[in-house]
């Protein structure tokens, strides 16, 4: 299949990618949200949308320290304000709502959301341990599922190869994310780190149904040969060896062929359910939609075009470095 045949050109495309994606991360940086620093924010929607300025001069006068003021809109289409500060007692709520109301015509507040700071630390720690416990029992599974493969790499290789397949996976919507935060003001919140685990499911079941793929026809193509070997202390064994009557890149290849239909119709589904949300949706699901949007896409290439080819390449590499230590 040229997927294989052509596998340094495809792995090259998705080092580019995380590489790309880790520069992104690095330079613009990810921006909090109050889900995970602590503070206050209040959404308020108008009929006429007050000017910016004159708004910011009026919330100066109430002593919040420092606050953020970015147009934004509601489910409705209306144009809003999002006001994000430290947090607020409830009278500093109620003076904010009050400056945020009178600014404009036809003025609702459409959600208002506290976080204390104490609660911000620990639903980032959690979050963390949230990500890292998906991670450490994907490997755990691969680790048990594929324990019977040893030719021509063993089980852990599969499972090596499947986790940075997930960091390329991972990488991409956090890059998007990262980009989104430095030019339209996007926050990660927990809705992000919940698209982040869904993506880390979607994406490792595509990789493992064809690396499943790939042991079966691994048994396929296989043919056993036996002989009566004698142990220390006159015990006969039977000794099991196996033959192959086809390449491993020829196998993998039939598998990513086997498998690729049903990988771009799930990944086509996913993409327009994500899709009609984004477009759809309120305000509050579009970054996830387009997070996951994101994360199904980089999943769709790395289960096909770099978690197969990169198994061959490596198995390949193992050969050649076999023979030259020999």
């Amino acid at each position: 299949m040229k997927i294989i045949q052509f596998k340094e050109i495809y792995l090259a495309i998705g080092v580019f990618v995380m590489v790309a994606s880790v520069a992104v991360v690095l330079i613009f940086g990810l921006k909090p949200g109050i889900d995970f620093t602590g503070g206050s924010l209040m959404e308020v929607s108008y009929g006429v949308l007050p000017d910016k300025s004159t708004v910011e001069a009026s919330l100066s006068a109430l002593d919040l320290g420092g606050f953020s003021l970015r147009e934004s809109g509601d489910a409705e289409g209306r144009r809003a304000y999002m006001l994000r500060t430290r947090d607020l007692s409830e009278p500093e709520r109620v003076a904010v709502e009050e400056v945020m109301v009178a600014a404009g015509t036809d003025a609702e507040v459409e959600r208002f959301t506290s976080v204390g700071p104490v609660i911000g630390s620990e639903l980032a720690s959690k979050a963390k341990w949230a990500v890292g416990a998906v991670a450490g029992i994907i490997v755990i599974y691969i680790a048990f599922a594929f324990l019977g493969v040893r030719w021509p790499v063993g089980s852990s290789v599969y499972g090596a190869i499947t986790i940075i397949s997930l960091a390329h996976d991972v990488l991409v919507p956090t890059a998007l994310m990262a980009l989104m935060g430095h030019f339209l003001g996007a926050e990660v919140d927990v809705l992000f780190v919940m698209a982040l685990l869904a993506v880390l499911g979607y994406s490792v079941n595509d990789t493992i149904v064809i690396f499943d793929r790939v042991r079966e026809n691994i048994a396929k193509y296989r043919h056993e040969h036996k002989k009566t070997v004698s142990a220390p202390g006159g015990i006969k064994r039977d000794e099991v060896t196996y033959s192959f009557n086809r390449p491993f890149g020829q196998i993998v290849g039939l598998s990513v062929e086997e498998s690729l239909l049903r990988s771009i119709n799930t990944s086509l589904t996913t993409g327009l359910a994500l899709l009609a949300v984004y477009l759809f949706g309120g305000e509050v699901t579009k970054n996830f939609a387009l997070v996951l949007l994101a994360g199904v896409a980089a999943g769709a290439y790395s289960s096909i075009f770099f978690a197969s080819p990169l198994l061959v390449w490596y198995a390949e590499w193992k050969e050649r470095r076999s023979k030259v230590s020999i």
